[in-house]
């Protein structure tokens, strides 16, 4: 939720001009606590576009709506010592695919659940931080809780400068245990309580190529065991491990004469279900004396999953029709900025979501129930000793 700072004046200056953009995580942080506290709130509207009539067999067009509002603490504590406190809370409401089934016209449509599906999320979390001269290393402790879903996670991160403060590595690892317990009221579902647990690590090095420019290069491996279908989707079956690896790179250069910074970020994903993806993204972070505007643009292509397939084959043994295991393609518009007043900094993004089955850079199977959505987020945080 916090912003993340740097001892190190020319990544603190690239940093600042790409805050907030996504790339991989852990960035690099401060050898040094915050100078001072910090508190701030942020809400966010998630809203999917209803599905095509000629799409839907049967059920509610609507899709989900979600509001998200977040509330942050950060703060330092004696010389070598932060933490953080984060809460969110979600309120979700629509409807979503059930199956597909075929339609009159012998083309593969949706069955949706009913439109009056409710749940909301609570999160909340904790983050302790210890600082040295030459890097930085933190706990945290989540917990996040539903109607129908529990988890309680850890993580540890470390981030370490070379002499020359020119490198830093950064590694975390990470442990979750969920517990899945589907609500029995809109459609039919077929267990009571299930468990699933995921382990995470990564490591990653950022080098100052010059006085102007930085790169950076992580990778990441990801594996979850348990129960790992989707309850709300007909009789879909899906293997109970789930491996995989993430590349992630990226490049920025500040423009001095422009006052400016260009962003490009590349993740390469590949997991053991069969799915390839590739996401690029590129940003132009603009300053605006204390404010900055961000316009960028990112292309997400991933393959199907072995197996998916738009009409399942319920004698197979895995077997699911969700849409997300399809092969498609995604581009992604948006604007984000920041105005700066003393102490207080408002900030606002909104964000064009738009998917087809054409986009992508795999054949497969066009799923009919692909979504685009729209993003808005403001917020406001406040700065004081």
């Amino acid at each position: 939720m916090h912003p993340l700072k740097t001892d190190s004046k020319l990544v603190a200056a690239i940093g600042a001009a790409v805050a907030g953009l996504p790339t991989y995580s852990p960035l690099i942080r401060a050898d040094a606590p915050p100078e001072a506290s910090e508190v701030g709130m942020r809400y966010s509207r998630y809203s999917e576009d209803s599905l095509d009539a000629s799409r839907v067999i049967f059920g509610s067009r609507e899709r989900y709506d979600i509001d998200v509002t977040q509330l942050w603490l950060e703060a330092p504590v004696g010389g070598s010592w932060s933490i953080a406190l984060d809460l969110q809370n979600d309120s979700m409401s629509g409807a979503s695919p059930w199956f597909v089934g075929v339609a009159a016209d012998g083309k593969p449509g949706v069955v949706m659940s009913g439109a009056s599906i409710q749940d909301n999320r609570v999160e909340v979390s904790a983050t302790t931080r210890y600082y040295w001269a030459d890097g930085n290393a933190g706990f945290n402790v989540t917990h996040s809780d539903e109607d129908d879903y529990e988890a309680l996670a850890f993580g540890f991160d470390i981030a370490w400068n070379s002499e020359d403060s020119s490198r830093t590595w950064s590694a975390s690892a990470s442990t979750s245990n969920d517990t899945v317990s589907p609500v029995k009221e809109q459609i039919p579902v077929f267990i009571d309580s299930e468990e699933l647990e995921t382990h995470s690590a990564f490591f990653g090095v950022s080098q100052i190529l010059s006085r102007t420019e930085i790169i950076r290069i992580g990778l990441s491996y990801t594996v979850s065991r348990g129960y790992l279908s989707d309850p709300y989707k007909f009789l879909d079956s899906r293997p109970d491990n789930h491996e995989r690896m993430a590349l992630s790179a990226g490049y920025r250069r500040f423009i001095t004469s422009a006052d400016g910074a260009a962003q490009f970020d590349y993740r390469y994903y590949s997991d053991d279900w069969g799915t390839d993806s590739h996401t690029l993204e590129l940003a132009w972070h603009q300053n605006l004396g204390e404010h900055a505007i961000v316009p960028y643009l990112r292309y997400y292509s991933q393959s199907e999953a072995d197996f998916f397939s738009v009409i399942s084959n319920y004698a197979d043994k895995y077997h699911s029709d969700d849409y997300r295991l399809s092969s498609y393609g995604a581009f992604t518009l948006g604007l984000r900025g920041t105005i700066s007043l003393g102490d207080w900094e408002f900030e606002a993004q909104t964000e064009r979501y738009v998917s087809d089955n054409t986009w992508s850079l795999y054949g497969g199977e066009e799923a009919p129930a692909l979504v685009d959505f729209w993003r808005a987020t403001v917020g406001l945080r406040y700065r004081f000793n």
